[in-house]
């Protein structure tokens, strides 16, 4: 072999690490962006449910109002998904959302009734289903250097664990200051301002995320998801319905004292620590073995529901861990599947469209749930396990599809 030959052999490796180590530090400074995000508006989700009923709410106003945000927060991305494909313009639409979703949330802390609180509630959603799409899209072009599962893993795991620390810090700050909510929103407004730093380096820093894809993304020829796609959707919406939001959790731990105030924040650090863990695992996991995992991770996170609004302290302890799981599936392993079934330049409407069909379900199921909460407990625990089942065949059908086309494996 002559010195030539042996150079160019040595240097094809590093040529080949570096747009890796790109891809995977822009993965890290959007987490790390993400990180600071959860913390704020987590950590506020973590006590809003307590707050809305100090104003005056019900259950059922609770329950539609953590609905109707769903519903805004996922339904909206059929608007901004589809919008940043068409524009181009995914860091504008990105930071807008951002932007606005830091913004409310520690004016929650100027709030003098529940239905000003739910404008507010509402508002963070709207605030996400803006940016979530067009940031998502980013990401999956540095899923292409690094892995889908990986990438969407590693993100998802620095976001939960912001939604970790968020409750925490919200919890210190009720023991701190004699549960007075409104210091605890206030005080969230450090970590907004630090994502909004970390927003503006992320975008100075990779101007055009799509450069980091290994090749560029194939042109779409139809305007048409896969059959794969849809498939899939109806499972997620299954799960959607079936999964109780935490606010609804929250306020039921306080009216049966199962919980005291101070450890309900707690609770959800829990659920959102067990999340992040599971979605490093679930991701590595799911570049394995596709989509066959979401079957049996689905089953395990629907036993959250006797757990939670059935049992007792340590029996709802156990069970917010695996609604947590489910949390880190969602948010993991649905975008990463997402992903590898679309070609890059109509990811955000993927995105778009996915979620937001995700989400009308979320809301309709949370309403079902708000009205049977009333009625029975055991009935509310029946509706979400069936409707978590009903998701398995339909799971098991996209899987079996993905593996025969190639999408999604």
């Amino acid at each position: 072999m002559t010195a030539p030959e042996a150079k160019g052999t040595a240097a094809q490796p590093a040529k080949e690490r570096r747009p890796r180590s790109a891809a995977l530090r822009f993965v890290v400074i959007v987490g790390i962006m993400s990180f600071f995000a959860d913390f704020t508006y987590e950590g506020s989700r973590s006590i809003v449910g307590q707050y809305m009923g100090l104003l005056g709410a019900g259950a059922l106003a609770i329950s539609m109002v953590s609905g109707f945000g769903t519903l805004l927060g996922y339904g909206l991305r059929l608007l901004s998904g589809p919008g940043a494909d068409r524009t181009g313009r995914y860091w504008p639409i990105t930071i807008a959302g951002y932007v606005l979703q830091m913004t409310v949330v520690p004016l929650l802390a100027l709030a003098g009734s529940w239905e000003v609180a739910a404008v507010l509630i509402v508002a963070e959603r709207v605030g996400k289903a803006t940016r979530n799409p067009p940031r998502d899209a980013m990401l999956s072009h540095a899923a292409d250097e690094i892995g889908y599962g990986w990438a969407f893993g590693l993100h998802e795991a620095l976001d939960q664990f912001g939604a970790t620390f968020g409750p925490l810090f919200v919890a210190l700050m009720l023991l701190l200051f004699h549960h007075d909510y409104k210091w605890a929103f206030a005080l969230l407004a450090v970590p907004a301002a630090i994502e909004l730093v970390f927003l503006a380096v992320a975008r100075l820093s990779y101007p055009n995320p799509s450069d980091l894809s290994p090749a560029k993304a194939r042109i779409t020829t139809t305007d048409r998801m896969p059959r794969t796609f849809w498939v899939y959707l109806v499972a997620a919406a299954f799960v959607g319905a079936g999964f109780a939001d935490f606010p609804l959790i929250a306020f039921h731990f306080e009216r049966a004292r199962i919980v005291s105030t101070d450890l309900v924040p707690v609770f959800y650090a829990v659920a959102m620590a067990v999340g992040g863990a599971g979605s490093l695992v679930f991701g590595r996991l799911f570049d394995r073995f596709g989509m066959r995992l979401l079957a049996p991770l689905t089953l395990l996170s629907a036993v959250y529901a006797p757990l939670v609004f059935l049992g007792g302290f340590w029996a709802s302890l156990a069970g917010v861990m695996l609604w947590g799981v489910g949390t880190g599936v969602q948010e993991s392993i649905i975008p990463a599947a997402v992903a590898r079934m679309v070609s890059g330049d109509r990811r955000a409407s993927a995105f778009g469209i996915f979620t937001g069909g995700y989400g009308v379900a979320w809301f309709a199921g949370s309403t079902v749930i708000g009205v049977l909460f009333g009625v029975s407990l055991p009935v509310v625990v029946a509706f979400t396990m069936a409707s978590e089942v009903a998701a398995l065949p339909f799971f098991v059908a996209a899987a079996r599809r993905a593996r025969a086309t190639g999408e999604g494996r």
